[in-house]
C-alpha cells in the first residue's frame, strides 16, 4: 500500500445508494463526533436523522427528500472523525451527485446548515418534479459509451432518454421516461450487455425531466451564501474546479439535468498527481468504481473502524 500524503490523496463523497439501515453505527461508537454531527443536523431540519439512517423504514429512508440530507450528514460527520482524529486535509475533493455538496461543505464553500436545508429541498424537487411511474433509470454494463449513445438514440422515440452516470469503465445509467428505458433495456440485452436492468429509484436524474427542478433550485441557491472553497472540488459537470459563488451556482443546477462524469473525474484526479483516493462516508460504491477506472490508484474507504483506522495509519506513517 502506498503512504498516503496530503499531496497526492483526494476525498470522493458517495451520493444516493450508499444509504443503508445501521450506516456508520460502529464509526459512531468509535467515534461520538458522527453522531453529534447527525444530532446538529437533527436539530436543522426538525426531525431524527440518526433514527431513521439506524432503525428505518427502510422505504422511507430511501426516499429522496430523506436520503439526500442522511447522506450529506454522513459525508460530513465522517470527513471531520478524520481531521478530529488527525488526518490531514487532501489535495482535492469531489462528489458523486449529491456528494458534491458535502464535498463543497468540506471545502467550506458552505455551511452545514445551510447545505442540509439545500439538499432536503433538493431532494423533494426531484421527488415532485416528474410522477411516479413516469420516469425510470437503468444499469447497463459491458457496452461502450458509443453504443450506449446509439441505444438511446434508437430506444427514445420521441421521448426523454439519456447517460446519466458515467460511473466507471464500461458502467453507465440511463435516464428518461420510464417506456423508453424499457425499450432500452431489451435492446442493450440484444447488443451484448452483460448487464442490462431497471433500477429500484423514484427519481430519474441527472437528465432533462429534472430541467423543473433545476430552475427552482436556481432560486434556492440565490439565498445561500457561498465562499470560494478551501480544498479545490472538482465539479461532476464540467469536471473542472470552481472558485466563483456564481460560478458554484451554476454547475449544481446544471447537475440536475446533466449526466455525473465520474470517470472523467477520477481520470483527472489522477493526471493532477493523486495516486490515492479515500471514500469518504457509508458503503464503498465509489471505491469498487474507481478501482476499475484508473489502474494502480490506491483506494481506500472510511465507512468502518477498520477501514478507518488502515487509512489513518497509513496517512501517519508517512
Amino acid at each position: 500500500m502506498t503512504s498516503l500524503n496530503s499531496s497526492n490523496t483526494a476525498f470522493a463523497f458517495p451520493g444516493q445508494g450508499s444509504q443503508s439501515l445501521g450506516m456508520l453505527a460502529e464509526l459512531s461508537t468509535a467515534y461520538p463526533i458522527i453522531y453529534a454531527t447527525y444530532d446538529e443536523a437533527s436539530t436543522v431540519l426538525g426531525y431524527d436523522l440518526w433514527r431513521l439512517c439506524q432503525e428505518g423504514p427502510e422505504e422511507k429512508l430511501n426516499r429522496t427528500e430523506f436520503s439526500q440530507p442522511i447522506l450529506l450528514a454522513g459525508g460530513v460527520a465522517v470527513w471531520r472523525a478524520w481531521l478530529q482524529q488527525g488526518g490531514k486535509k487532501p489535495a482535492f475533493l469531489a462528489g458523486h451527485s449529491l456528494g458534491e455538496y458535502a464535498a463543497l461543505v468540506c471545502a467550506e464553500a458552505f455551511a452545514f446548515s445551510d447545505a442540509l436545508k439545500l439538499v432536503a429541498e433538493r431532494g423533494r424537487l426531484m421527488q415532485e418534479a416528474v410522477p411516479v411511474g413516469k420516469g425510470a433509470m437503468i444499469a447497463i454494463v459491458g457496452l461502450s459509451d458509443e453504443k450506449i449513445l446509439a441505444i438511446c438514440s434508437d430506444a427514445a422515440q420521441g421521448q426523454i432518454l439519456t447517460p446519466a452516470n458515467y460511473n466507471s469503465i464500461g458502467q453507465t445509467v440511463l435516464a428518461g421516461e420510464v417506456e423508453a428505458a424499457t425499450r432500452a433495456v431489451v435492446l442493450a440485452k440484444n447488443a451484448g450487455a452483460k448487464i442490462a436492468k431497471l433500477l429500484p429509484v423514484s427519481v430519474p436524474s441527472h437528465c432533462e425531466l429534472m430541467r423543473s427542478a433545476a430552475e427552482k433550485m436556481a432560486e434556492t441557491l440565490q439565498d445561500i451564501k457561498i465562499n470560494s472553497p478551501k480544498i479545490p472540488v472538482i465539479h461532476n459537470v464540467d469536471v473542472a474546479v470552481h472558485t466563483e459563488p456564481e460560478e458554484i451556482r451554476l454547475v449544481l443546477v446544471q447537475q440536475l439535468y446533466s449526466p455525473v462524469r465520474w470517470v472523467e473525474t477520477i481520470t483527472v484526479l489522477a493526471e493532477k498527481g493523486m495516486t490515492a483516493i479515500i471514500e469518504c462516508g457509508p458503503g464503498k460504491v465509489l471505491t469498487g468504481l474507481n478501482r476499475r477506472i484508473v489502474s494502480g490508484l490506491e483506494t481506500l474507504m472510511l465507512g468502518t473502524v477498520v477501514d478507518f483506522e488502515n487509512a489513518l495509519k497509513n496517512e501517519k506513517a508517512v
